[in-house]
């Protein structure tokens, strides 16, 4: 049996149908491409560490650091930019805290070591020596007698004592005894008496050790008073044997 179409139209449709399945079916066979990835640039990294946390004023430490995935690596304070593997020699006046910084296409990181610095306290100012005339004046102490009288009494010998003392440990001063009386009697009488209690100190001075040729004397009788007025009291500070320091100057010494 045989078909015959009339209508051009009719084939061209049917033509055009089965070149669209076969274009179609074509297309659904194949498969999509994945879109290419880049992966993330990597983080750096970074490591600081001090060969020392403690140290005295003046002394250095040694800083170690090491840095990954950095274009460039800084440690402050004081060292700046560095390579990404290294040491530096550092002597912080104080207490630091150092710092070192790595920064790279991925980010930064960071890392610290803190040196802590021990600074000595100042000392004291040592206190001015005093002057071998200060030492003179607070050490030695004149001594006293009765009325009339050149023996050496009790307390006498406590001041003789402490100017005994004083001269051994100041081998360097020589010294002048006089001897002095109240104003009672004749200026005759008293500079003998005088001249008699100055040779009884320094009999004692000598008899405890110190030096003859250290030692020198003279009489006042009752010329030079150190009281004026007319009363026991007042006689009683003229009776006396008197210190004069005669071998040094304003030299500054210490004591032995």
């Amino acid at each position: 049996m045989r078909i015959r179409f009339g209508n051009t139209r009719l084939w061209g449709l049917l033509g055009f149908l089965v070149v669209s399945a076969g274009c179609s079916h074509r297309v659904a066979n194949q498969a999509p491409r994945a879109p290419a990835v880049t992966p993330p640039p990597a983080q750096p990294t970074v490591s600081l560490q001090a060969s020392r946390s403690n140290i005295s004023g003046g002394q250095s430490v040694t800083l170690r650091w090491t840095a990954t995935n950095a274009t460039s690596v800084r440690v402050t304070p004081e060292v700046g930019s560095v390579a990404a593997e290294g040491t530096a020699s550092v002597t912080p006046a104080q207490s630091t805290t150092y710092t070192a910084t790595a920064t790279g296409p991925g980010g930064s990181a960071s890392a610290s070591a803190r040196v802590t610095v021990s600074v000595p306290t100042p000392a004291a100012a040592a206190a001015p020596q005093p002057s071998v005339e200060e030492m003179f004046t607070k050490e030695v102490r004149d001594a006293f007698f009765d009325y009339d009288k050149a023996s050496i009494r009790d307390d006498a010998r406590s001041a003789l004592s402490k100017t005994v003392e004083f001269l051994r440990s100041y081998p360097q001063v020589a010294i002048m005894i006089e001897g002095h009386c109240d104003e009672r009697g004749s200026t005759e009488y008293n500079v003998a008496l005088g001249d008699r209690r100055s040779d009884a100190a320094k009999d004692f001075l000598v008899s405890q050790g110190v030096a003859v040729d250290r030692i020198q004397t003279v009489s006042y009788g009752k010329e030079r008073p150190f009281c004026t007025q007319e009363s026991e009291s007042c006689w009683q500070q003229n009776r006396r044997a008197h210190f004069r320091m005669v071998g040094t100057s304003s030299t500054q010494l210490s004591g032995n």
